[in-house]
């Protein structure tokens, strides 16, 4: 079995890090560079930017804080929000990041994903998917969770892999920020429909919830934000608890 990774998710806007509830009530919490260089001080396996300003923020606003970021860090760094264009791609790898996030550009041009595996390799392209539950399963959401898709998540996810994303980043919408736990329903049945890597998000309120996903949930990964952010718990700290439970994992205290 892989190691299992943790991900260190920081949402940024304006050049800083944020934090807020539903994108709103926006408090700066430090410098995006120096706070991913912290958190693989402390163990996380890869760093994610994700910026949620990218709606009212020029992208190339993000490329000083990714190359900023990317000559300090040794991890992969991957980098969404607003990506809509190769150009737009070849932008971030060429400031440093390693990986792109790809969610509400591919709806209206889905062969953005072949397109930019073909360019780039698909292991440098990762399928975004925000998901909420319905009657029938689980449903894409677009725009930050506000535009419905009507897509099912799980075909959508392996339409995605099929066009050339080398990775899966889920979320569900109705555990996200609700530090309940991940949703291992959804995360399984992604897992189920696709032969890539699956990173759980949405959820996680302590450490036995990324333990949870990642070892009883399958998961290859699990993002982590705010209980890393407000000190509820440690890159270490969940480390050496995976290590306990016997969960394979690349680096443990």
């Amino acid at each position: 079995m892989l190691s299992r990774r943790v991900i260190a998710c920081l949402d940024v806007a304006g050049g800083k890090v944020v934090k807020g509830i539903r994108f709103q009530s926006l408090v700066a919490m430090g410098d995006p560079a120096a706070l991913a260089s912290k958190y693989e001080a402390d163990g996380a396996d890869e760093i994610v930017f994700l910026n949620i300003a990218a709606a009212s923020e020029d992208p190339r606003a993000l490329l000083d804080t990714v190359r900023r970021a990317a000559e300090l860090l040794s991890i992969p760094l991957t980098v969404g929000g607003g990506i809509s264009s190769l150009a737009q791609i070849e932008g971030m790898l060429l400031s440093g990041a390693d990986k792109v996030t790809i969610n509400s550009a591919a709806f209206s041009q889905p062969s953005l994903f072949s397109e930019a595996a073909e360019r780039f390799g698909s292991q440098c392209i990762v399928a975004s998917i925000d998901a909420q539950r319905d009657r029938a399963g689980w449903t894409v959401y677009s725009r930050g969770g506000r535009a419905r898709t009507g897509l099912d998540a799980t075909r959508w996810a392996a339409e995605c892999t099929e066009r050339g994303a080398g990775e899966i980043l889920i979320t569900s919408i109705d555990r996200d920020g609700t530090r309940r736990g991940y949703d291992l329903e959804l995360t399984g049945k992604v897992i189920e429909a696709v032969r890539v890597p699956v990173v759980a998000s949405g959820g996680a309120g302590e450490v036995a919830h990324v333990l949870e996903v990642l070892g009883k949930g399958d998961a290859d990964a699990a993002l982590v934000a705010g209980i890393l952010h407000d000190g509820t718990c440690s890159v270490r700290e969940i480390k050496t608890a995976m290590r306990n439970a016997d969960i394979p994992v690349r680096w443990a205290a």
